[in-house]
């Protein structure tokens, strides 16, 4: 039996899926959506605000903020909640509607962006408006995830050890790039195991991270309109692009199989299945993160009209079409 006082006590650290009977492939996804926030997020928010309140940059009648595309703004509301905080997540209109609602029934206040700044897109808006938020109140503490080591030091020092304790024999991993803070802590910490682990990076078709053309991206999560400043690419062994169409097709293939889960799992499952299918496979164990689960997304990726206004009617075969 587990007893907590506080939400951010719990986080089921040790469940995995294996895809082989849905995808043909053998893979195993880690899940990271059990807790109070439903998401890994939940591990880069309580390092960033322990760190902060650490070095006394938080304290009381500070207001915590950050730039979120959602899941980081729920972890950040649940925990600010617990310690008396206000918070103000920042995000903009592709932020799925259960997700702000999630924040604001914590507690929290959420401005939504809705133009996208001229080259750094809707990102570039969002950290725009929190610079100028904390150059008119003193009061505002930004943690700031693209620059924060604490957001993939929260990963080399939980998330990389659960799965290097789970796979000794570990050969290769797939990380989906957001902020990149799960991609480096896991990295940096296969980097200097004792084994040497493939690391592959998957992004969205349209993320500038790694120096592609920015595009358009309906789905949040992965993917980045500004180059985050924690990434270091010399411990990314590979990237692996992917469209939000095949990253839609694999969350449907998935919820057919009985598992929702979220834009993010769809796109490093798609990405995953893509790079092992031109790999020699033989006896090589590979493992991936879904960063969460698919009911912030019932109005979006596993609505019918939403994809097929955005990605067309033949997006979804009637064998992957989940509703």
């Amino acid at each position: 039996m587990s007893v907590i006082s506080v939400p951010q006590e719990f986080n089921e650290d040790e469940l995995y899926v294996d895809l082989r009977s849905i995808f043909g492939q053998s893979l195993y996804l880690k899940c990271e959506g059990f807790n109070f926030a439903g998401s890994i997020k939940l591990k880069a928010a309580a390092h960033m605000i322990e760190a902060a309140e650490r070095d006394g940059r938080l304290g009381p009648g500070s207001i915590i903020v950050e730039s979120s595309s959602g899941n980081l703004g729920v972890a950040l509301s649940m925990i600010a909640a617990s310690k008396g905080y206000r918070f103000l997540c920042v995000t903009d209109s592709r932020c799925n509607l259960t997700t702000r609602r999630m924040m604001e029934a914590l507690g929290s206040q959420v401005h939504i962006i809705t133009e996208p700044d001229d080259i750094g897109g809707f990102l570039a808006a969002r950290i725009n408006y929190v610079r100028a938020l904390r150059a008119s109140d003193r009061r505002y503490v930004w943690l700031n995830q693209y620059a924060n080591p604490n957001n993939w030091m929260a990963h080399y020092n939980t998330t990389a050890p659960a799965i290097a304790a789970a796979f000794p024999a570990l050969d290769v991993l797939f990380v989906g790039a957001g902020t990149t803070g799960t991609l480096m802590g896991c990295a940096r910490f296969f980097h200097q195991w004792h084994r040497p682990v493939r690391v592959v990076a998957v992004d969205a078709v349209g993320s500038v991270t790694f120096g592609g053309a920015p595009g358009r991206r309906m789905i949040p999560g992965l993917g980045t309109s500004v180059r985050p400043d924690i990434l270091d690419e010399s411990y990314v062994d590979e990237v692996v692009f992917v469209e939000e169409a095949d990253a839609i097709r694999a969350c449907h293939r998935l919820a057919r199989s009985g598992f929702l889960f979220g834009g993010s799992t769809g796109t490093v499952v798609s990405g995953a299945m893509d790079w092992l299918a031109e790999h020699d496979t033989h006896q090589l164990t590979a493992v991936t993160i879904a960063p969460d689960l698919g009911e912030r997304y019932l109005d979006t990726i596993y609505q019918t009209n939403w994809v097929h206004g955005l990605y067309g009617e033949d997006v979804l075969g009637a064998s992957e079409l989940s509703a």
